[in-house]
């Protein structure tokens, strides 16, 4: 059974919503806005705005350009470059910060098998890969420095805690790491 409040509450519900609904319609006298005879929007008439926030100057939302950091993996463990790596490097060279003409580092690195000596080969032969694609692209050798790593930075674990070989960190741990510095401004020391 309902009581009196009950019934109030209802009541006061069911108002706000028929008032939501006719706030919602078109008056009915309203013309429409392409109706002949109606004023065309000139310099002097503000455009439309938002009342939800207020607009945003493009150059006040622009964030500032920050270096570019790419892996490039080479978990097939060869050191040449795939199709995918070569898709990843296309879209660091259309970059922005490629275009602004920064140095550009090239960190090789490989998984835990072999010796040290055959993994900083690997990885230096990995970092070239990567270096001569960005050649041949057009980019300038001079900006270009390669660090061969070997296997001294991994990303994950080469073995699993019982001991196993775990192959997906091997594999991730397969890459070219480029970083892509921003150019020193005119008035920044090199």
């Amino acid at each position: 059974m309902c009581n009196t409040f009950d019934r109030h509450l209802l009541c006061t519900a069911l108002a706000a919503a028929t008032l939501s609904l006719a706030a919602c319609s078109e008056a009915p006298d309203a013309p429409p806005l392409d109706a002949p005879g109606q004023a065309e929007p000139d310099e002097t008439t503000d455009p439309p705005r938002s009342i939800i926030r207020e607009e945003v100057d493009p150059d006040v939302a622009r964030q500032p350009l920050m270096p570019l950091e790419v892996s490039i993996s080479f978990a097939d463990n060869g050191t040449q470059l795939d199709k995918a790596a070569r898709e990843v490097l296309a879209q660091a060279i259309a970059s922005p910060q490629m275009a602004a003409g920064g140095p550009i580092i090239l960190a090789g690195h490989t998984d835990s098998i072999g010796t040290d000596s055959a993994n900083l080969r690997v990885s230096r032969q990995r970092a070239e890969a990567v270096q001569a694609y960005l050649i041949k692209a057009g980019i300038e050798e001079d900006r270009i420095t390669l660090i061969p790593l070997g296997e001294m930075r991994p990303l994950a674990p080469n073995a699993l805690p019982d001991g196993n070989p775990d192959e997906a960190g091997r594999a991730a741990n397969r890459r070219v790491e480029m970083v892509v510095e921003l150019a020193p401004k005119a008035d920044e020391p090199a």
